[in-house]
């Protein structure tokens, strides 16, 4: 009689399309989001490892699927975006970010994992060392884009992000990617019907009240480019930050207050 009752319960679920569980948020980046394991190895942390204290995780489940070292072509070609496009459903979220390994070279025996630059329909065909094929290698847009058109498919909601900015500075202001990657963001965003929350420009604006050397002392404590601990939670905040302000979402209803 129970299995019975169970069974029904869900039959009458799918027929009113009624979510049968909470919500996944989904996160995937690089190691400015999840650095190592995202337990703080060498005192580096990314904002995805540190931000789930802001959610009301009786409501909203939170994966943090960022890996280091990966660009938005190897997050796809490592398997990883499929690996989450098999558990994705309607209702869910999937904020990113990506940019800071697409600069690298395309077909390097180190990491062979960079993007062509820009957002248009350019491709290359490569022999990749490491994957040992050939490779064709699209831009940075033509994967984000992929990225957010898969999302909306599953009927997911997409967050773009611009990637973080580094702890690089000239004549007191932080340098900005608003000509590169953090403006290539937008414009897939813009062009796709996504959300778009500028990481690169909030942060930089946060680091310059505190100043060159405060940030480097508090927030980087071995490259200019993976915060420690204070600078990932700084980091977070920006984003929960943006996500209550985003106008049209519902992200920010499962926030806590």
């Amino acid at each position: 009689m129970k299995n019975l009752l169970i069974a029904l319960l869900t039959i009458a679920l799918l027929a009113f399309n009624l979510p049968s569980e909470k919500p996944t948020l989904y996160i995937i980046g690089d190691s400015t989001v999840k650095c190592g394991g995202g337990k703080g190895l060498d005192s580096l942390w990314g904002w995805g490892s540190v931000i789930e204290p802001h959610f009301d995780t009786t409501r909203i489940t939170l994966e943090n699927h960022a890996i280091g070292g990966r660009s938005s072509r190897t997050f796809i070609s490592d398997g990883r975006w499929d690996k989450i496009l098999k558990t994705l459903k309607t209702g869910d979220y999937v904020i990113m970010q990506f940019g800071h390994n697409d600069a690298s070279p395309l077909d390097d025996t180190a990491r062979a994992r960079g993007t062509l630059k820009g957002i248009g329909d350019s491709s290359k065909t490569i022999f990749n060392p490491i994957r040992k094929i050939e490779e064709t290698v699209y831009t940075y847009g033509f994967y984000m884009r992929k990225f957010v058109k898969e999302t909306k498919a599953k009927g997911a909601i997409p967050i773009v992000c611009s990637l973080v900015p580094r702890n690089n500075w000239a004549d007191g202001k932080v340098k900005r990617a608003n000509d590169s990657y953090a403006l290539w963001a937008k414009q897939i965003a813009e062009q796709e019907g996504a959300f778009f929350i500028d990481l690169n420009e909030k942060i930089a604006l946060k680091y310059e009240i505190l100043g060159e050397k405060n940030v480097l002392k508090q927030f980087f404590p071995k490259d200019n480019t993976h915060t420690g601990f204070d600078g990932a939670k700084l980091n977070a905040q920006v984003v929960v930050n943006e996500i209550r302000n985003l106008k049209n979402g519902t992200l920010q209803g499962f926030l806590k207050p």
